[in-house]
């Protein structure tokens, strides 16, 4: 049989404590607080998107009002290979959550949606969905000589 002692120091007991308190109450803070729209990745689930209903939804929780159906449907072959070429577009994918390398050489679906709030009233502007099979793989808003990922532009 073993007997193990310590000396305990109530002031140092006290300290632990409250750091532990503190750290619960930082951590409870930032799971109420830190969501911001930058976090609407968060809220938009990429998993079971099956209908046009579910693509709108899907861009309205990314704060973009769109029209009901797509504009467009395309069938796209992805690369077997991921040259330069896709470099820029697959770091504006890796910035948002999306791993397009783990779909080369499948074949997807491009939806393009209107755009119907884009901040200042800029008009043409499109959103991309793309999909593989019920699941969102990527997207971005482009517009008149510009591109971006899903969240919404800084100020609006």
């Amino acid at each position: 049989m073993f007997i193990f002692t310590a000396k305990i120091n109530k002031r140092k007991i006290i300290a632990v404590l409250v750091g532990a308190f503190l750290l619960c109450a930082v951590a409870w803070g930032v799971t109420l607080w830190g969501s911001s729209p930058a976090s609407a990745a968060a809220t938009a689930n990429p998993k079971g998107v099956k209908t046009s209903e579910d693509r709108a939804a899907y861009l309205q929780a990314w704060g973009w009002n769109v029209s009901p159906e797509a504009t467009l449907v395309e069938e796209l072959q992805m690369p077997d290979e991921f040259g330069p070429e896709y470099e820029q577009y697959l770091d504006l994918q890796d910035a948002q959550g999306f791993r397009l390398d783990k779909y080369a050489g499948k074949r997807i679906k491009r939806y393009t949606y209107d755009v119907l709030n884009y901040p200042g009233g800029e008009t043409g502007v499109i959103a991309h969905l793309l999909m593989y099979k019920n699941t969102v793989i990527g997207g971005e808003i482009m517009g008149n000589g510009f591109i971006h990922g899903l969240e919404m532009p800084e100020g609006s």
